[in-house]
């Protein structure tokens, strides 16, 4: 299986052409390339596929081999692939993914994507759609209590769930602990991904991932997106902030004209390559 392995901010994944290449099992496959010491190293598994909505469809799979619905860093580097692999000449694209149709604009120099806008839609915020098992219509700073102790947390689906945990230092805490006590809690059916985000300013805002079937990783674009809705909701920024993540920066909005999320942020490819499956 020939493959490419990219990032976005150092949220990696392998990617399969799907007009060219068949994956059977993909979730076992997943599994088997995302592992850093028998694998090839990723925190999940990418297919572009033909879609007959849109101009291609992107179908993501966890490094766990569970199915995710959306991810930004992912999409951005999608559309990298394909127009800088000419097979689109297109700058606005559509993109299928299991959250929807998703509008992209591409940033091109010298032929190659560096930059991409993704509209990553409207946030759900009605706690049955997240969904969070509570009894008020949306979660906006409601107690959770992890490890005996007590946290406030804003729920967010930007066509995935998050948690958005707000925390004095974000460098302080110990994720590889608390992050599965987060993913699997009982009030989280479909797990949780979680952001623990401190607030630097109005403008800018220090955030860590722990992404539901990966762990931690250096970024999450659909966590980002949340963590902005979440500190608008909670006048904590206003509606264009700077997200810092371990691997990077992007920039969210989240417009007052038409309530929708855009993103923007960079792409790279890091390798080509080929394995036996």
């Amino acid at each position: 299986m020939y493959f490419t392995k990219m990032h976005g901010l150092g949220n990696d994944y392998v990617y399969v052409n799907c007009f060219a290449e068949y994956v059977r099992e993909p979730d076992r496959i997943a599994k088997r390339i995302s592992d850093r010491h028998f694998g090839i190293g990723s925190d999940g598994l990418i297919l572009i596929c033909p879609s007959e909505k849109a101009d291609f469809k992107m179908e993501i799979y966890n490094a766990d081999g569970s199915r995710a619905e959306m991810c930004g860093n992912g999409i951005r580097c999608l559309a990298k692939y394909v127009y800088d692999r000419k097979m689109t000449r297109k700058k606005e694209l559509l993109i299928e993914t299991l959250a929807g149709v998703r509008k992209l604009w591409l940033q091109v120099s010298k032929d190659k994507v560096e930059q991409v806008t993704v509209d990553m839609g409207y946030p759900t915020l009605q706690a049955d759609k997240i969904p969070i098992i509570s009894e008020n219509s949306r979660v906006i700073q409601e107690k959770i209590t992890i490890h005996q102790t007590e946290y406030r947390m804003t729920g967010v689906s930007m066509g995935n769930p998050h948690a958005v945990v707000y925390v004095k230092r974000a460098a302080g805490i110990d994720l590889n602990r608390m992050g599965p006590e987060f993913e699997y809690h009982g009030r989280f059916p479909k797990r949780m991904n979680v952001e623990f985000v401190e607030v630097l300013d109005r403008m800018r805002l220090k955030v860590r991932v722990w992404e539901r079937g990966a762990g931690e990783t250096l970024a999450c674009g659909t966590g980002a997106c949340a963590s902005v809705v979440a500190s608008v909701l909670n006048d904590l920024t206003e509606r264009q902030v700077s997200v810092q993540l371990e691997g990077g920066e992007l920039t969210v909005l989240w417009s007052r004209e038409d309530g929708r999320v855009y993103m923007t942020g960079p792409a790279e490819t890091v390798y080509d390559g080929e394995i036996l499956i």
